[in-house]
């Protein structure tokens, strides 16, 4: 459906690229390639900034140098944070745990002992990842996760998005494990968040989706060295010592 005509929204640019979830089969294409041609080079894996070139090629966007906010990939008005999560098994994940980022209430609320007040820490956790969601905002709307299962073994992928929102943080409950991180837990009981206090890192707990696009790639051949090298026209003058 198109955005609605109103007096006071001109100049927000289109409303969606697509809509959520539903990721067009030519931009699942075009992600793929970008597998086949990583791996041919001699990559058999990707990190989580390597996932956001390959996205942004894929939808032909920008893979911003730096984070603004939450925000790692744009197009217009639009924004995703791209992550990627390893899997022996995508196509039967049913939840994954992706890396947000790192939170700290020591240095931005001052918190030095995160066990003195659990609940205070988990709140001041989930108040910093709020704020990042606002900043991105400020610029970019809608904000997307875009999240990447992976096994490029067995070349077999998963692919879905979530609408990156503001949590209301006093709807959350949380405890220490027995490793001594927090978890934060919704009002029904459901494990949503875990942050670990040495190196502030923040995890959020996604249900894979059942509308997750599965796809598998053919394993491409590795690029002979060699001959790749005389396919460019390669020789030594290519090379100056000074």
């Amino acid at each position: 459906m198109q955005r609605p005509r109103l007096r006071d929204n001109r100049g927000r640019g289109p409303f969606e690229l697509y809509p959520l979830g539903q990721i067009p089969a030519e931009n699942i294409y075009e992600i793929g390639k970008w597998f086949v041609y990583r791996y041919s080079v001699g990559n058999k894996d990707i990190n989580g900034s390597e996932w956001g070139d390959i996205f942004a090629n894929g939808i032909n966007g920008e893979h911003l140098s730096s984070p603004l906010g939450l925000a790692d990939v744009v197009h217009e008005n639009m924004a995703w944070s791209t992550k990627t999560v390893k899997h022996n098994n995508p196509h039967s994940q049913q939840k994954v745990r992706v890396i947000s980022g790192r939170c700290s209430p020591d240095y931005s609320y001052g918190i030095t002992d995160p066990h003195e007040d659990i609940q205070k820490t988990g709140t001041a956790v989930l108040s910093i990842y709020n704020e990042r969601i606002n900043i991105a905002k400020d610029r970019f709307e809608p904000l997307r996760a875009i999240i990447l299962i992976r096994n490029f073994e067995r070349f077999e992928f998963v692919l879905f998005e979530d609408d990156v929102h503001r949590y209301v943080t006093s709807e959350y409950r949380w405890r220490k494990n027995s490793n001594g991180n927090l978890q934060g837990h919704d009002s029904a009981g459901r494990h949503c968040f875990t942050w670990q206090p040495h190196g502030s890192q923040f995890t959020v707990l996604y249900d894979v989706p059942s509308s997750a696009i599965k796809f598998t790639v053919k394993q491409p051949p590795v690029l002979d060295f060699d001959k790749t090298l005389m396919q460019i026209g390669f020789d030594e003058s290519w090379i100056k010592i000074l």
